[in-house]
């Protein structure tokens, strides 16, 4: 399902706002301050979330999120209390705070993003968090490297078929090395085998086909995130990079090999690293993405680059990424894409 419209009536008891939505890739919503631009963006997040005690404290008398099936949510609010339905061809229910969360997946990064609550109750640095937590991933990867090879029963695969498919194969395993992590080929065996080695051995290359076939599946989607990931990152540092060791520690380096330590990052730098990692590693493929002000501490031809970035991950991901910004410089070229709200009073 994707969000198709969102509207708000008397948003702070002043104004009226509507946004269309793309049902894939990027939507920019921009307003000069004190429209109410962060908050709308806010609570589609919390109706969403089903976060109904934090909805009760916003100033509104209605809010309507549509989506492609035609379902949608009405909240309307008297005073303090909230009345929560779903509406699909004329057909009225009740919805609860689970029957919110259901709708669909969705991942809400603000505009203060650099600290982060851990679950019990600390607060810490994000980017540090989040690298340290990459590195896990990374590390349980390289230990995650065991083929299981066995016997295959296939009469389906010929031999010219066989030798096509590990070709495929070991341009999946190479990109995988690139993330930092791979499988090792069993000794009296290469890998991808010629025509000979086929012919020689069918069955031995079967059942190892299938098994990095295992492999590549269990390891793919970390590896492809953690590439993209660095090309995003590396792509817009200057003399600098996001480098992983040989025991998995994710750290940034100059180009001449020398360590920094992270806390030395500039803070756009810092903001680039943790905004694009929960979108990368922490967004569920198909999700709604809300980002408040990625604007922040971005040189402008960092924030120009923004918009061809975030529809490159959506479409990669297939999210609808949705930005609430300040900047004329994030929206850039993509004017088309941009929802204005405007000081319409309630």
């Amino acid at each position: 399902m994707k969000l198709k419209a969102v509207s708000v009536t008397g948003l702070f008891g002043m104004f009226d706002h509507s946004v269309d939505v793309m049902p894939e890739g990027l939507t920019f919503i921009h307003s000069p301050n004190g429209y109410g631009k962060s908050t709308f963006a806010r609570m589609i997040f919390l109706i969403l979330k089903g976060d109904v005690n934090e909805l009760r404290d916003i100033p509104f008398a209605r809010m309507d999120l549509t989506f492609d099936d035609e379902t949608s949510i009405i909240i309307e609010k008297n005073e303090d209390d909230l009345y929560v339905q779903s509406q699909r061809h004329e057909i009225i229910s009740e919805m609860t705070e689970d029957d919110m969360r259901s709708i669909m997946e969705v991942t809400y990064i603000p505009s203060e993003r650099l600290i982060v609550r851990k679950m019990d109750g600390r607060l810490v640095p994000a980017m540090e968090s989040y690298i340290s937590e990459l590195s896990d991933r990374i590390q349980n990867a390289q230990e995650d490297n065991q083929l299981d090879v066995r016997h295959i029963d296939s009469e389906d695969i010929r031999n010219d078929e066989l030798v096509f498919w590990s070709k495929d194969l070991k341009a999946k395993l190479d990109f995988i090395r690139e993330a930092g992590f791979t499988t090792e080929i069993p000794a009296g065996l290469r890998f991808p085998p010629s025509r000979h080695d086929v012919n020689q051995s069918a069955q031995d290359y079967l059942d190892l086909a299938y098994a990095i076939s295992e492999y590549i599946e269990r390891n793919y989607y970390l590896a492809e995130s953690v590439v993209v990931f660095k090309d995003i990152v590396n792509g817009l540092f200057l003399n600098k990079n996001i480098s992983i060791n040989d025991s998995g520690m994710v750290g940034i380096e100059f180009d001449d090999g020398t360590s920094l330590p992270l806390n030395k990052l500039s803070s756009g730098e810092k903001q680039i690293i943790v905004m694009f990692y929960k979108i990368i590693f922490q967004t569920a493929p198909g999700s709604l993405v809300i980002i408040d002000e990625p604007e922040i501490s971005l040189h402008v031809s960092w924030q120009q680059r923004m918009g061809a970035i975030f529809m490159d991950i959506a479409r990669l991901r297939h999210l609808q990424i949705v930005v609430a910004t300040h900047s004329p410089q994030i929206v850039h070229d993509k004017w088309d894409l941009a929802n204005e709200l405007r000081a319409e009073r309630a």
